[in-house]
Order: structure tokens, then sequence, then C-alpha cells
């Protein structure tokens, strides 16, 4: 076989690696914005639950309100009744309804307090996290159109990879494209590699001395039994500097 076949796979191969690269990138990118995104939704969902309670909290006030506006009626009723009470009978029984009003006022307002506070707290949080809502969408925006661009500029990469590639490939049969990108693919971007010292320089395994021959020749594309990279054989003018880690 002609060595520019050779030539050419090796060429592919540097080809081939950078576009698996950029594609790889282009498929990462978007991640960071997922990850941003999953975080604005929980912070989307805290809030809404928050405001829920922030809600409910608001009803119990008006109720507490009610209530306690109503034990002081109630208060204020048995005091005007004091002054036609004729016997010490019914003072002790007006007294004890004054009282027990009086009881469930206090225990009211005390309630009301508590809550109103609790109101105010969960309002100073609600504006925190209406602020740290803003700057995260903010943030999700500006890798949204972040991302856009490094993934326009990686295309434009990637269609100046795909041209080199096809004026590579029109001369190279299909079948042998087909396993060297799935070689490439899988093996970190190493899809064609030189025997050393009868050694695949891509997996360091000893090939036997017939395999060797037969890759000497050029007669066809041989493969690695081991790691299935596309074997090509160098003078040894040429074994340090094609020798692969």
């Amino acid at each position: 076989m002609e060595n520019n076949v050779f030539a050419k796979l090796r060429t592919l191969q540097e080809i081939l690696s950078k576009k698996f690269e950029i594609q790889a990138e282009i498929d990462e990118l978007p991640k960071a914005l997922a990850t941003k995104n999953e975080l604005l939704s929980r912070m989307k969902q805290s809030y809404v639950e928050k405001n829920n309670n922030f809600l409910s909290v608001t009803e119990k006030i008006k109720e507490l309100n009610h209530k306690m506006n109503e034990a002081e009626r109630t208060r204020e009723k048995y005091e005007e009744q004091m002054d036609q009470i004729q016997t010490q009978r019914e003072y002790e029984a007006l007294d004890k309804e004054i009282k027990d009003a009086s009881d469930k006022e206090l225990q009211y307002r005390h309630d009301l307090q508590r809550e109103e506070a609790h109101l105010e707290d969960m309002k100073l949080s609600l504006e925190k996290d209406e602020i740290m809502i803003e700057k995260q969408e903010e943030e999700v925006k500006n890798e949204q159109l972040k991302i856009k661009s490094e993934i326009e500029e990686r295309n434009r990469v990637l269609s100046g990879l795909k041209k080199k590639e096809s004026e590579i490939t029109p001369d190279l049969d299909e079948e042998i494209l087909f396993k060297f990108e799935r070689i490439i693919k899988s093996k970190s971007g190493l899809g064609i590699v030189p025997i050393q010292d009868q050694v695949c320089t891509g997996c360091h395994m000893q090939l036997p001395p017939p395999f060797v021959n037969d890759v000497r020749t050029g007669a066809r594309i041989m493969f690695c039994p081991y790691c299935s990279r596309i074997l090509y054989y160098e003078g040894e003018e040429n074994e340090e500097e094609a020798k692969v880690g």
C-alpha cells in the first residue's frame, strides 16, 4: 500500500481528534447552564413555599385580630354590666366572665405580637430571596449568551475541520474510515501508530514477527490485534521520532 495512504490517515487522525474534542466541548458547555437553571428552579420553588407560608401567617394574624377584638368587646360588655348587679353571687359570676374574657384577650394579643414578628422576619426573608433570584436570573442570562457565543465559535472551527476532512476522505475506503473514526473516539484520539522494535506503540504489546512483516510490506491496512489501532512501519531513522508514550 502506498505510503501516502498512511500519511492521509495520520493527517486525518489529527483532524478527527480535534473534531471529536470540540464536539465534546460543545456537548459539555450547556451542562453549566443546566446547573444554574436547576439552582434557579430550586430558589423559585423555595420562594413559592415561603410566600405560601407568608400568606398563611397573614390569614392567621387576621383571625387573631378578630378573636382579640371579640374578646375585648366581650370584656367591655361584661364590665358595663357590673353597675347592674344586685347580689354577691351575680358579682362573682360576672367577675369570672370578665376575667376569662381578659385572659383570652391577653393571650390573643400575645399570639398576635408573636405572629406579627414572625411575619416581619418572613417578609425580610422573601425580599432577600427576590434579590437572589433576580441575581441568579441575570447569571443564567449571561451564561446563555456566553455559551451561545462559545458554541458558535466552536462550530466555526468544526466547519473548517470538516472541510479539511472532506478533502482527505474521498480516496479512502469507507469501511476503513468507519473503523478508524470509532478507534479514535475510543482510544483518546490515537487511531494510527507505528511499530517500533516489533511493539505496537499504542498499547506497547509485543507483536509476532510474521505480523510485523505484513505491516512492513504495507500491502493492506493492518490493525493491532490487542488495541485495534491501525499500524504502519517506519524506517529505523524515524523510529525514535515516531515513538508514542
